[in-house]
């Protein structure tokens, strides 16, 4: 077995031993407490996914933890552009990932924590969970108040939501995770999870927001590292599992035979915006150049993340009405996104010799190119 040497204190204080991930495949049955070492959203979420797929839970119980860094996770029926800010993403190097569960949108990072309880259908309980959770946060520290809502939310003093809730239901598998807030920095999670495009109409679940706090506000002595180890040792004395954590890569191919698929699949184009429920989108938007300040109105649906319909409606003593039907049918067809745009955007533009109704056009695409 192995201890890391920085964790010698936290162990007197919780007696959770840490075991390669050679032992994955020979633990005993019954309970399992994995923990991985990577912090990518695409290989932990595959490892959800190959655990449900793979792992026979009928005579025993996974709970995997994990962290991740910068990330939106959206639910599986959810809207990226309703839940998210993606351009301020996109210029700060968050990831985007759409979970196989349903729920709402949650910002992770590495002062977040994600507990995963996996079990046969018929042992599925998330409220069960919960209050294991609970149970874990008043042994480390008496004082919290801790609550499990209706909702399967946890709230702290009655006010502040500290970890919400998703699940997947098999035919005879299912998991339930949720977050729990430790440190998180509070200053992105709102700026990302706050969508700056509006005029869009769709029936995808939507988030419902919520104040929320981390409990290293309530208290400071509080890390990550003892909210993990508490919450395996409480798991394990439910479970009657050793007090072991099998330490895991879940980017390790050889452990977990064709995960690498798996991860591929869920940072994939096609799966991140293309499984989007159908939407609208309906913008008046101000065109100001040197001689003119205009407005025109853009209305498109978008299916399986790709532009359906388009219509651009621009006065006609402004830009000819041909150009607009040029760049409306370039558009259809592709994908509701900067990069795909910017392309057909720049080979439509190409095609233009007069400079006049070049800049114009110009003006119009990068009006375009905001509502996305």
């Amino acid at each position: 077995m192995i201890i890391r040497p920085s964790m010698k204190k936290f162990f007197q204080l919780h007696h959770v031993l840490k075991i390669p991930s050679t032992g994955f495949k020979w633990a005993p049955k019954g309970g399992l407490i994995l923990q991985s070492v990577s912090q990518d959203i695409y290989h932990n979420l595959a490892l959800e996914d190959w655990i449900h797929d793979t792992v026979d839970l009928e005579n025993r119980q996974v709970l995997f933890l994990w962290r991740n860094s910068s990330t939106v996770v959206i639910g599986r029926h959810q809207n990226p552009w309703q839940e998210c800010n993606l351009k301020l993403m996109r210029q700060n190097g968050i990831k985007l990932a759409r979970r196989r569960s349903g729920g709402g949108t949650v910002y992770h990072d590495l002062g977040n924590i994600n507990l995963t309880f996996f079990t046969s259908r018929k042992r599925y309980e998330r409220m069960e969970n919960l209050r294991l959770v609970v149970k874990a946060l008043k042994a480390l520290r008496p004082q919290l108040d801790v609550q499990a809502t209706a909702r399967c939310d946890l709230l702290l003093n009655g006010i502040f939501k500290i970890s919400g809730t998703a699940a997947k239901l098999g035919r005879t598998v299912a998991y339930h995770h949720c977050t729990l807030l430790c440190n998180t920095d509070k200053r992105i999670l709102s700026s990302v999870l706050k969508s700056p495009y509006n005029g869009i109409k769709s029936n995808a679940t939507p988030s419902v927001p919520a104040l929320v706090k981390n409990l290293l506000e309530e208290d400071p002595t509080l890390t990550c590292e003892m909210l993990l180890g508490a919450i395996a040792e409480e798991y394990a004395s439910h479970n009657h599992a050793d007090n072991h954590i099998i330490v895991i890569n879940p980017a390790d191919e050889t452990e977990f035979p064709g995960i690498g698929n798996k991860a591929r699949e869920l940072q994939a184009w096609d799966w991140l915006y293309g499984k989007t429920p159908k939407f609208s989108i309906s913008k008046c938007l101000s065109i100001v150049d040197e001689q003119s300040c205009l407005d025109i109105k853009i209305n498109m649906d978008v299916k399986n993340g790709k532009i359906e319909t388009c219509n651009i409606d621009v006065p006609q003593h402004w830009l000819p009405q041909a150009m607009c039907d040029k760049l409306k049918d370039s558009l259809i067809g592709s994908k509701f996104c900067p990069t795909e745009t910017t392309t057909v955007v720049n080979a439509l533009l190409r095609t233009c010799a007069d400079y006049k109704l070049y800049s114009k056009w110009n003006l119009l695409c990068q009006k375009v190119l905001t509502l996305m």
